[in-house]
């Protein structure tokens, strides 16, 4: 899929100026956004950015971009853990 993007002109000359590759820059914040939100896995971001797997976390840790993980999450795995490892 194609995407276009319109800006006012001002705005465009600003952000060209400012980042040599704006197409890069624009799928990398689809990339960020879509991660964020959910929408994208750390798979897909990879995949749509060309990257590899370190490459992949690199990226998303150099803009906070972190797994949403909280307690619950970590007390599921923990049993998880417990489990498998008493068998």
């Amino acid at each position: 899929m194609n995407v276009a993007i319109e800006l006012p002109e001002d705005i465009a000359r600003q952000l060209a100026a400012a980042w040599p590759d704006m197409p890069r820059r624009a799928l990398e914040a689809i990339a960020l956004e879509g991660y964020r939100s959910g929408a994208l896995t750390r798979g897909q971001v990879g995949r749509l950015l060309s990257l590899g797997f370190w490459e992949t976390q690199a990226f998303l840790k150099e803009r906070q971009a972190y797994l949403p993980y909280d307690e619950g999450d970590l007390e599921r795995d923990r049993r998880t853990l417990d489990q498998a490892l008493s068998e």
